[in-house]
C-alpha cells in the first residue's frame, strides 16, 4: 500500500523549546494532549476537505466514512495549541498514535498567523499518495458516506457537527460544510 509506512516523529527536525500544533478537526476538541496555551491560527496554502477515508474512527474497513485532512491549495482557520517543552515527547507519542499509524497524513512544521504573531506548527497534511486518500469528490457522494458511516468515535456526522461548532465558535463560516451538512441530512430523511 503507497504511503503505508508513516513517519516517526523521533525523525522529525521539531524545535527546542514548546511546540506549536495547528488543528482544523477532531483534534479542535479532542486534542488528547495536555497543553498550556490555545489560539486561533491561519494557515495558507492549504485547506480542510473531507479527503480522508476513515476504516476506524468514523467508519470500518467495509464501510469507511470521511474525516478531514489538509489539501493544497487556499487557507484554513484553525486552532493552534501549545505543548510545554516538558510534555511534548508525551504529546507527540499521542498525536502519532492517533494520527500517523496508517500514514495518511504527513506531518509538516508550517507557519501559522494567530494574534500572538507567526508560529512554526505541526500539522498533519493528507497524504495523496496513500490509498486512504479520498481525493476530491463530489458533494452528493461525501454526504451519503458522511450520513451513513459510524465508527469506533461514533457517526460521521456528529465528527462533522463538531466541526462546524467549534468554527462557529472561532467566528469561522465554512460555506462548504455547511452545505455538506444539509446535503447529510437530506440523506437522512431520504432513508427514513
Amino acid at each position: 500500500m503507497p504511503g503505508s509506512d508513516p513517519v516517526h516523529y523521533r525523525s522529525v527536525d521539531f524545535p527546542r523549546g514548546d511546540l506549536w500544533v495547528f488543528t482544523y478537526g477532531s483534534l479542535m476538541w479532542d486534542p488528547g494532549f495536555a497543553h498550556i496555551a490555545a489560539e486561533p491560527g491561519l494557515l495558507r496554502g492549504y485547506h480542510r476537505a473531507f479527503c480522508i477515508y476513515s476504516s476506524r474512527y468514523r467508519g470500518t474497513a467495509t464501510k469507511p466514512g470521511l474525516v478531514l485532512g489538509l489539501d493544497p491549495g487556499g487557507a484554513c482557520k484553525g486552532i493552534v495549541y501549545r505543548i510545554a517543552a516538558a510534555d511534548k515527547t508525551v504529546a507527540l507519542e499521542a498525536l502519532w498514535q492517533r494520527e500517523m499509524r496508517r500514514g495518511v497524513y504527513l506531518p509538516r512544521l508550517l507557519p501559522v498567523l494567530t494574534p500572538g504573531g507567526q508560529r512554526n506548527a505541526l500539522a498533519f497534511v493528507a497524504n495523496r499518495t496513500h490509498s486512504g486518500y479520498a481525493g476530491r469528490m463530489a458533494i452528493d457522494d461525501a454526504a451519503r458516506i458522511i450520513a451513513m458511516c459510524c465508527g469506533e468515535r461514533g457517526p460521521n456526522v456528529d465528527y462533522l457537527v463538531n466541526t462546524l461548532c467549534h468554527l462557529d465558535a472561532l467566528g469561522v463560516n465554512d460555506q462548504h460544510l455547511d452545505q455538506l451538512l444539509a446535503r447529510v441530512r437530506a440523506c437522512g430523511k431520504g432513508a427514513a
